[in-house]
């Protein structure tokens, strides 16, 4: 039986590891996610010395800072090669970049001007610490959770492969974006719940829960895309967006149901795979308990989930957007007027969307669990 379990994991991460190399060649077709439009070339270097810093006053209001140093090209073509690079530091805005050190790892570009490269600093390479934290968070979380937390690891990458190489590839080259979230929404539920619960009546019953979640989700948007007068417009971002291809614009509405559904998919698939598990449970230690008693017990374990998975989407909401709702409310005479600019309501749609989803789930699972869990056998004895 075990090798059974192991042979359909390990089919699961093939066929969807091919599904989206499938999905990638066809949502991209030239083979590349970033084309770019800069003009230059941008390096990770290594700062090996600083060798001058001379600062200037523009107009008596403004002082520029001139920093020039040497650095060591980490990739590309000039991998090891040392190049002179210009950093320039305007001290009359509060936020400026500090001043290069010595083995400080940097992101340098590169023009080419008559014939010749100058390289000037472009950012601190941040990726590196990210890394480590990645490691130390997948560390703890196999330490904690063993072989389950290994299958997480996995999923959690497949999923994001698929918003990183399959959803958002086919937004920017023009796919319909309402199938294609859809589409992604269903192959992270299959994925996931397949690599960390296996194929089983537990997976299937909280797979259809979180597909009719989301889908519900998916629905209020629609219906409230009708009386909100939504533009799509939430922030300066989006206007970029829809100038990015003059002749075939982007649909910024079908952005917001794109990021209504991949952020509701998460708490819905959290809910649905919790009363799953929760009632597969109930039906192994009460094996005689009755279809009805246990929807009842679905429905009373939802109820206790439902406050507190609203709150996780309400706040998580509002912690992602607070720097845009402290400046509306600094620079808006009133609530009203705050909480009707789009931004706003895209957010509390969100939220409400999100919950929706959830409400829908509940009842859903809990009765696909009571039909499933309790399902006679074929051999005509029942098992309820």
């Amino acid at each position: 039986m075990k090798n059974k379990h192991f042979i359909i994991r390990i089919a699961t991460v093939a066929v969807s590891a091919l599904l989206i190399i499938a999905a990638y060649a066809f949502v991209v077709g030239d083979g590349t996610i970033f084309k770019g439009n800069s003009d230059g070339e941008t390096l990770r270097a290594r700062v090996i010395r600083v060798n001058d810093v001379a600062s200037t006053s523009v107009n008596g209001e403004s002082e520029i800072v001139t920093v020039s140093f040497k650095a060591q090209v980490l990739d590309g073509e000039r991998r090891g090669k040392t190049v002179d690079v210009i950093q320039e530091i305007d001290r009359t805005y509060a936020f400026s970049p500090r001043q290069v050190e010595q083995n400080d790892k940097i992101l340098i570009e590169g023009y080419t001007e008559g014939g010749k490269t100058l390289f000037y600093f472009g950012d601190y390479v941040r990726i590196t610490p990210l890394i480590w934290l990645l490691v130390i968070f997948c560390v703890l979380i196999v330490a904690f959770s063993k072989m389950q937390g290994f299958k997480t690891i996995i999923s959690l990458g497949f999923t994001c492969l698929a918003v990183f190489c399959v959803l958002i590839p086919a937004i920017l080259n023009g796919h319909n974006i309402y199938f294609w979230s859809i589409l992604v929404c269903v192959y992270i539920t299959v994925m996931t719940l397949l690599i960390i619960s296996g194929y089983n009546k537990k997976a299937l019953c909280a797979g259809v829960g979180c597909v009719s979640g989301v889908m519900c989700s998916g629905l209020v948007v629609l219906i409230s895309d009708k009386f909100l007068n939504m533009t799509g417009l939430l922030e300066e971002e989006s206007v970029y967006l829809y100038q990015l291809y003059p002749d075939n614009p982007i649909d910024l509405k079908a952005i917001i149901f794109a990021m209504i559904t991949i952020g509701a998919l998460g708490a819905v698939m959290d809910v649905s795979m919790s009363i799953s598990s929760a009632l597969s449970e109930l039906k192994i230690k009460s094996p005689d308990i009755r279809p009805k008693e246990l929807m009842k017990s679905g429905f009373t374990i939802g109820r206790d989930m439902l406050g507190t998975m609203a709150n996780t989407l309400v706040l998580a909401y509002i912690g992602s957007s607070l720097t845009s709702v402290l400046l509306l409310v600094a620079y808006n005479s009133s609530l009203g007027q705050v909480i009707n600019k789009e931004m706003i309501i895209a957010e509390i749609l969100q939220a409400l969307a999100g919950s929706m989803g959830m409400l829908l789930t509940l009842p859903l699972t809990s009765a696909v669990c009571a039909v499933i869990y309790c399902k006679k056998e074929v051999s005509g004895d029942a098992s309820c």
